[in-house]
């Protein structure tokens, strides 16, 4: 069984991003989904800035030695992936219901891997192939939970995540898009994830990851000012007034984005693209089995099918 520095990061970070929608779930009813974005994005960003000097492996021994075309494809791909796919993500989340966004979202590894065949000529062999479908079957058994139990509920009708994301069920539903609109808002904001990784991967391979990872919180950040100044939100970004859970704020920001983001590039970084968005569909199972051990909500036959599937394709994902 091959399992390498990139397969490591990859299931970790999908660790770690569980833990983070665990908590996120809880502050996500408090805060509205532009100002709980900026907070943890500006937070991650706080965090790195001080870790980045202190880890050689972060910084590469240095200042950033980065040409232009790579710092701005760092910069580009922050704003394309964080801040405009959170928004329409957010936009179609609340006029859907994060139950039926989890399915959308499963559509990002196969839009990851055709990325990947087309611009940077990678290839699944046969043992990968059937992992995948695998861990796909197992996550789209958890996703497709009955409607029943998860409105009693309320906590495991979380959005499956590809990467470090905010849940926003409490976001207020535009009643002004369709259905059709809003589903097709939410495939948009998968594909600008999948393109914003896909195009980093150069960069990430060449440059140190502390530095493509600085770059692309600038970008996030930046992004969403701007997105907040052009729909006229801009006083949203502001938690004056607002009852914030700092602690649990600063937990979900150290591990549900700082520790997942730089585990989830470091995958990508260390392994094919294709195989680390894969294993990142694992996330799936974490988040079943913390809300079973953490919130003591059962996990039952068609949880633990679920898990089972997707283990099971995760071994043979690291089968060769």
């Amino acid at each position: 069984m091959h399992i390498g520095l990139g397969e490591t990061l990859s299931i970790l970070s999908a660790a770690a991003w569980a833990v983070g929608v665990i908590l996120y779930r809880q502050l996500v009813r408090d805060l509205p989904p532009m100002t709980l974005g900026l907070l943890k994005n500006s937070l991650v960003l706080l965090m790195l800035l001080a870790v980045l000097p202190l880890v050689p492996m972060l910084h590469g021994g240095g200042l950033p030695t980065m040409s232009l075309p790579e710092a701005a494809l760092a910069l580009g791909s922050g704003l394309l992936g964080i801040a405009l796919a959170d928004t329409l993500y957010f936009t179609a989340l609340a006029r859907l219901g994060a139950g039926r966004m989890g399915v959308i979202g499963n559509s990002y590894s196969p839009l990851v891997i055709l990325l990947s065949v087309l611009f940077l000529d990678e290839r699944l062999g046969p043992w990968q192939l059937a992992g995948f479908v695998l861990v796909m079957a197992g996550v789209m058994v958890i996703a497709r939970r009955p409607a029943s139990r998860a409105a009693n509920n309320g906590h495991l009708d979380l959005p499956l995540a590809p990467r470090p994301m905010l849940p926003a069920e409490t976001a207020a539903a535009p009643t002004h898009i369709s259905h059709l609109t809003a589903v097709l808002l939410g495939l948009a904001s998968i594909a600008l994830m999948a393109v914003a990784i896909v195009m980093i991967k150069p960069v990430l391979e060449a440059q140190p990851l502390g530095w493509v990872t600085l770059l692309r919180l600038i970008g996030a950040i930046a992004g969403l000012v701007v997105i907040a100044a052009l729909r006229g939100q801009l006083r949203q970004l502001s938690p004056a007034g607002r009852r914030v859970n700092w602690k649990m704020l600063l937990a979900a920001a150290f591990i549900g984005q700082f520790l997942s983001m730089l585990l989830w590039l470091g995958g990508y970084k260390y392994t094919l693209a294709s195989i680390a968005a894969i294993l990142n569909e694992t996330a799936s199972i974490f988040i079943v089995l913390m809300a079973w051990l953490w919130l003591r909500e059962p996990l039952g036959l068609r949880g633990a099918l679920g898990v089972s599937l997707t283990l099971g394709g995760v071994v043979l994902m690291l089968a060769v």
